[in-house]
């Protein structure tokens, strides 16, 4: 496991020290994907934190959308490995231990 360590960040004018075993600049790739969906937002909204708040909400849904996405397909993928599992038991049974 790495050292944590100490990586600086600027969002939104403000920067903040983060503590962390992750590379610096996958923090900052981070940093500057919430920036940018903030500035999405800021069109519309001109108070930061709710732009923010709305950014986070946004980003949020993405991931709970993304993981229902892989639940299905692990899902089905189940079924499907079931589904062959089942034919090729009917085309070679097993041989029934002595």
């Amino acid at each position: 496991m790495a050292e944590p360590g100490r990586v600086e960040l600027a969002i939104l004018g403000q920067t903040l020290t983060v503590r962390t075993e992750a590379s610096p600049e996958h923090l900052r790739a981070l940093a500057a994907y919430l920036e940018d969906r903030v500035g999405e937002v800021r069109r519309a909204v001109r108070d930061p934190l709710a732009a923010l708040t709305l950014a986070a909400l946004d980003i949020t849904d993405e991931l709970f959308r993304a993981r229902d996405r892989q639940t299905r397909d692990e899902d089905d993928v189940s079924r499907r490995l079931g589904a062959l599992v089942a034919l090729l038991e009917q085309l070679a049974p097993r041989e029934q231990a002595r």
